[in-house]
Formats: structure tokens, sequence, C-alpha cells
């Protein structure tokens, strides 16, 4: 691992982030700090195209506190890279302030790797700025997302992705998402997904997803896929 990788600097800005959340009365102390739990199932862990599970499928789980434009969290999930790795863990923490109409979010979040092999250079720090505007029953979105020391040797890399949501009465939506990722080197691609979502009730929602990238010849986990997956939120 690189001696720049390491989880020290983010879990001190998520460590001041809950201190915030707890001791930042001319924010919190009217909303408090709410505390969420979520954990589910999916037919495969499609990140950005690209499968971490090599086909098979996901478990994942996380906490999230907020309180005022504060959030952070905690999200852990099982991984499959054919090297070993079992399993990801990510920390992250931001703010979410409002433009008008426009909803902000500007974060970070630490990606790490269990019993990933020595020398991999797996984990990594990734800047995230993200914002968001509803447009009748829609809601249209970008993001911008930099890790200035990639995973896997790469300087750096960046992620672009232009969304939409469209809800359909109180439990179906329709999303999709366009996004480009780009490293200091070989390896670009382009992915898309689409896909219907349905709020089962409350605290249960499934996802039906169809997932492409434009690069199948980088082996089978940039393939086609369709991902069915289910989330408990309490």
């Amino acid at each position: 691992m690189s001696p720049r990788k390491t989880v020290a600097p983010l879990a001190a800005g998520i460590a001041a982030a809950f201190y915030a959340l707890a001791a930042g009365p001319a924010l919190a102390q009217d909303e408090g700090i709410d505390v969420e739990f979520n954990f589910g199932a999916a037919t495969d862990y499609v990140f950005r195209g690209v499968s971490n599970t090599d086909e098979n499928p996901q478990i994942f789980g996380g906490i999230d506190a907020t309180a005022g434009l504060f959030y952070a969290g905690v999200w852990v999930s099982n991984v499959d890279y054919n090297d070993g790795t079992d399993a990801e863990y990510d920390l992250y923490a931001g703010v979410t302030p409002t433009l008008g109409a426009i909803s902000l979010d500007f974060g970070a979040l630490y990606y790490g790797y269990v019993d990933a092999p020595s020398g991999a250079d797996y984990d990594y720090l990734e800047l995230q700025a993200k914002a968001s505007v509803p447009v009748g029953p829609a809601t249209l979105g970008a993001g911008f997302y930099y890790v200035p020391d990639s995973y896997g040797h790469v300087d750096h890399s960046a992620y672009y992705e232009v969304n939409g949501e469209y809800a359909i009465g109180e439990k179906w939506s329709l999303s999709a998402a366009l996004g480009r990722q780009t490293f200091d080197g070989p390896g670009d691609y382009t992915t898309w997904n689409a896909g219907v979502g349905y709020q089962l009730t409350d605290n249960l929602g499934f996802d039906l997803r169809y997932h492409d990238t434009d690069k199948h010849s980088f082996g089978d986990t940039y393939d086609s896929r369709v991902v069915l997956s289910a989330k408990v939120t309490f």
C-alpha cells in the first residue's frame, strides 16, 4: 500500500464530522442526530458498470448519521477480485448545502479493502461534488469524483456522471445514469445504467437495473448485466 493512502486523514475528518454532529449547537440543536442503518443484497455488486464480485451475489450494510447539513457514515460489502480480497469498507463524510432549488453534496470517501494482496495498492481517497435539481416529478443530477492517488498504482483518476430519476406515484420510480471513468494512463471507459425501483414499504425497497460499458474487451466483469437488489433501512 502506498504510504500516501492511509485511513488517518479521512478518519480524522469523519471524527470531526461526528463531533460537529454532536457538538455543533448552532446547526444541530433543533434537529439532533439522526442515525439510520441499512442492510441489503444484490445478484451482483456493480460499481460504475463493473462487477466487483466476479459476477456473484453481494451482501452489504451500513450506518449513516446526519445532523443539519452534515453527514458521515460507514458501509461494507463483500468483493471478489480473484486475488484473495474479501471485503470493501467505505468511510465517508460531507456537507449538503442548497442553492435555491439546487441540492449540493460535497464530501470525501475512503475505500478500504480487506485481505488485499501485499503491494496491490487498492485503498484510496475520493473527493466528490454532486448537484441535483427537481423538474416536476423528475430529478436531474450530475457528479464529479476525483481521486488524487488512485488504486493499483495509478497516479490519479476521475469519474463524471449525469443522471435522472422520475417518480411514478408513491412507490415506483425510473432512473438512469451515464458516466465516464478516466485514468492517468490507459483504461478509460464509458458506462451507463437504467432501471426501475419499487418501494414496497417505508423500510424495504427493490431495484431492477441494466448496466453496461463500452469496453467488453476488458473482460467479463465489464459486460452488460441485469442486477436485482433489495435494501432495508431502519
